[in-house]
């Protein structure tokens, strides 16, 4: 089966400084637009911002002793260019919700993650598996 582009619609406070984030500081070009909403291209899936009430209100869940954000979204790269991803945020002095760090060390599942939070308070988390095939292994 090949895998299809995604579609995901967000709620933003503030539209012009969430639009600079995404397409500046992480790199996503843009596609169409209007005032009150934007499409962008995220790693070669459909993102898009809409100006909206309400954005970043979340929930919280204890996961490696860290207190992750719900909801969140993000991409699985590959190993290498979520590093490469990596040390362009730590340059560019993002904020870490949860800093880059590595998951499952060693055993099945191995995994990078991080996680941040875009200028409305959406949880974005990036992450990549050091053997991709085990994605869905438990």
């Amino acid at each position: 089966m090949s895998l299809q582009p995604f579609h995901l619609a967000i709620p933003v406070k503030e539209l012009q400084a969430t639009r600079h984030f995404y397409n500046s500081l992480l790199g996503f070009s843009e596609g169409r637009s209007s005032e009150h909403w934007v499409d962008l291209n995220f790693f070669g899936h459909q993102l898009v911002l809409h100006l909206a009430d309400g954005a970043g209100e979340k929930e919280h869940n204890p996961v490696d002793g860290h207190s992750v954000p719900v909801p969140h979204f993000g991409v699985v790269l590959e190993w290498e260019h979520w590093h490469e991803f990596k040390d362009r945020l730590l340059a560019a002095k993002i904020d870490f919700v949860i800093e880059p760090y590595i998951r499952f060390e060693g055993q099945v599942g191995e995994q990078a993650t991080m996680f941040f939070l875009d200028p409305s308070g959406n949880a974005l988390e990036f992450k990549a598996f050091k053997d991709p095939s085990e994605l869905f292994k438990a």
